[in-house]
């Protein structure tokens, strides 16, 4: 039986360790200069129509439509090379491999992420983070509804959670509640959306880079989620901690 560990560090990928938005804006310059404009938006139309079917995002499945369409374009090799042999390492925000480090000493850190079953794992062997935290990676189709099986996996009395996506986070507090503390990294185009931010209640803690995560202890985590303090900065972190 798999021990019970005091804390679990739970750490979303793309926006949260790694700034998937440049990732995303390198991917429409290649593919304009390898498709053209009107054919590189027709790539995007059909991505964003298969991450509305699927819950998540799919790049390789949109390019594998995208062929279906244009069965004689010989530049997919060109494209899926280019998706497979990205160098993410190179995206990394800055600080994201220290907070894992630091975040181990916590306890048992694990990468919780979903999207398609080649590209991400791929995302997070090449940029790193799969070696960082010794294997301990779990990509699902959608991570919220599988917190049974994360705590299966993974027991503990408490749970951190760091995520750029309020919608994850009060999704796991809604089925951890107290045990769990949010950390809202507001890095990326959904972490800055006014509408997204005002539908979904505040997490525990939020801070503005993974690197602000450097600035606190586990109590300090603890104490954030226990006194209810929802906008706890790396400004404040540093009062509590004075």
């Amino acid at each position: 039986m798999t021990q019970l560990a005091p804390v679990v560090v739970l750490l979303d990928v793309d926006n949260t360790l790694l700034d998937n938005d440049r990732v995303v804006a390198d991917l429409k310059r290649h593919l304009a200069q390898t498709f053209g404009a009107e054919r590189q938006e027709r790539y995007w139309t059909i991505f964003e129509t298969l991450r509305t079917e699927l819950g998540y995002a799919d790049y390789l499945g949109a390019l594998q439509r995208y062929r279906a369409e244009n069965p004689r374009d010989p530049h997919f090799l060109q494209v899926s090379s280019y998706l497979l042999d990205y160098p993410f390492a190179g995206r990394l925000f800055p600080g994201s491999l220290d907070v894992i480090e630091r975040a181990r000493t916590w306890g048992p850190t694990v990468i919780l992420s979903d999207g398609d079953v080649v590209f991400q794992p791929r995302k997070i062997e090449r940029s790193g983070l799969y070696e960082a935290v010794e294997g301990h990676v779990l990509v699902y189709i959608h991570k919220e509804r599988e917190l049974d099986d994360v705590e299966k996996r993974y027991p503990a009395r408490h749970y951190v959670l760091v995520d750029d996506k309020q919608r994850i986070l009060t999704a796991a507090k809604k089925v951890w509640g107290a045990r769990l503390t949010t950390v809202f990294a507001r890095q990326g185009h959904y972490a800055c959306d006014p509408k997204i931010l005002a539908t979904y209640p505040a997490a525990d803690i939020t801070i503005e880079r993974i690197g602000d995560l450097l600035q606190y202890d586990l109590p300090t985590l603890l104490l954030s989620r226990q006194i209810g303090s929802h906008e706890t900065t790396s400004e404040t972190a540093g009062e509590e901690k004075s």
